[in-house]
């Protein structure tokens, strides 16, 4: 019976995993299009989270599919807290460059609507998804779940401060709030990829 429990709650997992790849790579999609095209430096760091949080959901779905087997399931948790640890640490640097160079040249993005949209609905979606994930991570004892149930949460900070950047630079035409934006996300996305390389996430299964 309680194998039995153990593998409705895994199939719960998977299906919220499944929901993650899917709708964070229209996001990633939406994102970076039309990041690029307005010159957005947020929301193209955006869209690369976005992108970084379809990896981790391969990942977690890999993990989640092997969890009858204990050796696999270490294994994989182990794998996936690297995986997205290098991942954010490399979005960080990059973030951090373009929106320090978009300063300097005083580099004045386009107003974005689409962009404005993408952030709202991140808003409302990734606080339920993130709180699902969770549970489902506590009922199976899943480290790697909880990490990227902290990544899912983080979509939530980086989606208000981007809306406010992006808020701002269409509203008052405040330029340098987009780059500005891109700089407050960068600690908050470097802090979570050193936690994952250090494993520090696994603590928190207990």
């Amino acid at each position: 019976m309680e194998a039995a429990i153990r593998e409705a709650h895994v199939q719960r997992g998977v299906r919220l995993e499944v929901f993650t790849i899917a709708y964070n790579s229209l996001e990633a999609l939406i994102a970076l299009v039309f990041g690029f095209i307005a010159g957005s430096i947020a929301l193209v760091g955006f869209g690369l989270d976005s992108a970084i949080e379809v990896t981790s959901g391969i990942t977690l779905l890999w993990r989640l599919r092997s969890d009858s087997n204990l050796v696999k399931r270490e294994s994989s948790e182990r794998v996936a807290l690297k995986i997205v640890g290098f991942c954010f640490v490399a979005l960080a640097v990059y973030v951090s460059y373009e929106s320090l160079e978009a300063l300097i040249a005083s580099q004045a993005p386009e107003r974005t609507i689409p962009g404005i949209v993408l952030a709202l609905v991140s808003v409302v979606v990734m606080p339920i998804l993130a709180r699902s994930k969770r549970v489902v991570a506590g009922q199976i004892g899943s480290a790697a779940l909880v990490a990227d149930s902290k990544q899912t949460s983080l979509c939530t900070y980086l989606s208000a401060i981007l809306l406010v950047g992006l808020g701002l630079n269409a509203a008052l035409g405040w330029w340098w709030a987009d780059p500005i934006a891109g700089l407050i996300m960068v600690p908050i996305i470097a802090k979570e990829g050193i936690d994952a390389l250090r494993g520090k996430t696994c603590c928190d299964c207990g």
